[in-house]
């Protein structure tokens, strides 16, 4: 063949290809995979088919204040006592709280400032008797007894509120007073009485603002949940010997300077402005941290009608029904002590006339006597106390227990508020009028077959801002509702349950101040 032929024959074939590729056949002509006989991987779960949006009715979740004051004066509680290790002091934290999760509470209130002093690292005031032994000395090996008990608590689902006495300067089993000691330092406004306590000015703009450094040093430097006070604004007479508190000097200057408020109303005018403070100080720093008192549970005698005992008005001049009716706390915890047939003292009246003065409807939770209560069946009177409760205070009900020594140390105890009114884990009630940083989104739900199980997955975009996770699962047409601590983040779920089958899942997420997530809900085949 020749040169010129062989030039001819390569543009035939090339002009052929061309025409072929170009044509519209080719863009129908697939290369189609037929998949091996077997599987890869026997093993991997199989996802289950869901309906996009898929919709449901859910039930309401059960909500309760559940919580147990956990004192650290005189070694009341915790640590107990000055010379413990400081793995010792965790490892007593970590049978306290697991204790509370396993009993089904939500919620510890921790002295975290007794007298003038720290449980946790303070800039402002040093580090307590009660931990070391030794006013300043701080634990060894170091660790920040606050730090670890807000995470720990956090682990569980369980609220830490810090609880201070404002005012109690030293106290009468707290040691020596050393170089150290706030008394020392603020000694022109700080008074003995006679039972050997040292107390603060409450008249004392020093004091009011030093306590207001240390309060606002634990809200922004510690991720508590709540502020609390306890009764201890003046102090009882009977700390003086009866005698009236020395406070001649804050007097004196307050009449000088033309002050025509008698005395008393003076003294409760104190305490009034400085609650008022507090509160706002709270607020301005973290709005979402809570704020509780719990005062005497007696404002006046004869308040309501009958009652009788000391005045808390009178003898603490802490108005405690004016913070009330002001709305100056998230939660009001009146200390109602007595049993509930005591004719002087009525728990039910107490608690009945409290709610009449909650103008604002902040959360109304009684402290209960459960240590101490003088009746000969303490474990019936405790949740008669607690049903009613219920029965009053409706669906914002709640209650705080003094202290965790009436469970630790009475088995009786724990077991009737476990099997009789406190039987499955609830949350907190929602506390409307505060509002957190950033609302929950709502929660990614996955969920596959795994043999005879289903294991469900989820997740959310701000998991931090996750305190708790709801789950609910279906069976027939009755659900059950699962409260589960943040890092539970899968779980696997029987398919039958009382001879039913399963056919829906759904999760919310929970934040710190209680409030639901949109849910995310899958059917199940």
């Amino acid at each position: 063949m020749n040169h010129k032929r062989q030039f001819q024959f390569f543009w035939l074939i090339l002009i052929s290809v061309l025409i072929y590729n170009c044509s519209p056949q080719k863009k129908q002509v697939s290369k189609i995979k037929t998949p091996p006989s077997k599987p890869i991987i026997k093993s991997v779960p199989t996802k289950v088919k869901v309906e996009e949006n898929f919709r449901v009715d859910l039930p309401a979740i059960d909500r309760e204040f559940r919580g147990a004051w956990i004192a650290s004066v005189a070694n009341i509680n915790w640590p107990s006592r000055t010379n413990l290790t400081s793995e010792q002091q965790k490892s007593e934290a970590i049978e306290m709280l697991n204790m509370l999760q396993n009993n089904n509470f939500n919620a510890v209130i921790l002295q975290v400032r007794p007298s003038g002093d720290a449980l946790y690292k303070s800039s402002h005031e040093p580090w307590s008797y009660f931990m070391t032994g030794e006013i300043g000395r701080e634990p060894y090996p170091y660790y920040d007894p606050l730090e670890f008990w807000v995470e720990e608590a956090h682990k569980r689902g369980i609220e830490l509120h810090v609880w201070l006495n404002p005012y109690r300067a030293h106290h009468s089993n707290g040691g020596k007073i050393t170089s150290q000691s706030l008394a020392n330092k603020f000694s022109d406004v700080t008074y003995r009485l006679r039972n050997g306590m040292y107390w603060f000015d409450p008249a004392s703009p020093v004091i009011q603002d030093h306590v207001s450094k240390v309060v606002n040093e634990l809200v922004k430097n510690y991720d508590i949940d709540a502020v609390h006070f306890d009764d201890y604004f003046y102090p009882y007479a009977t700390y003086n010997g009866g005698a009236d508190f020395p406070d001649s000097k804050t007097w004196n200057a307050y009449r000088n300077s033309g002050g025509n408020l008698s005395r008393a109303d003076w003294r409760r005018d104190n305490v009034n402005r400085f609650v008022e403070r507090i509160y706002k100080e709270i607020k301005n720093e973290k709005n979402y941290v809570k704020f509780g008192i719990s005062p005497f549970g007696i404002w006046k005698p004869d308040y309501p009608t009958g009652i009788k005992g000391s005045s808390q008005y009178d003898e603490l001049y802490a108005d405690a029904k004016l913070w009330l009716n002001k709305g100056w706390v998230d939660y009001f915890a009146p200390q109602l002590y007595w049993p509930v047939n005591s004719t002087g003292q009525s728990f039910p009246k107490l608690l009945e006339w409290w709610k009449t003065e909650n103008n604002f409807n902040r959360h109304l939770w009684p402290g209960l006597n459960t240590v101490e209560i003088k009746v000969s069946d303490k474990p019936s009177e405790i949740v008669n106390q607690i049903e009613l409760s219920r029965q009053i205070l409706k669906d914002d009900t709640g209650e705080i227990h003094w202290s965790i020594a009436g469970l630790t140390k009475s088995w009786s105890m724990q077991d009737a508020i476990k099997t009789r009114v406190y039987q499955d884990k609830v949350l907190i009630p929602r506390s409307p009028w505060l509002k957190i940083d950033k609302e929950l989104s709502q929660p990614k739900l996955n969920l596959k077959n795994n043999g005879g199980n289903i294991f469900a997955s989820w997740n959310l975009s701000n998991s931090e801002k996750a305190f708790q996770w709801v789950l609910f699962t279906r069976y027939g047409n009755e659900w059950r509702i699962q409260i589960l601590n943040p890092d539970i983040q899968n779980m696997e779920i029987i398919k039958f349950y009382n001879g039913k089958t399963l056919n829906a899942v759904a999760i919310k997420a929970i934040d710190r101040l209680g409030n639901e997530s949109d849910y995310k809900a899958e059917k199940v085949k």
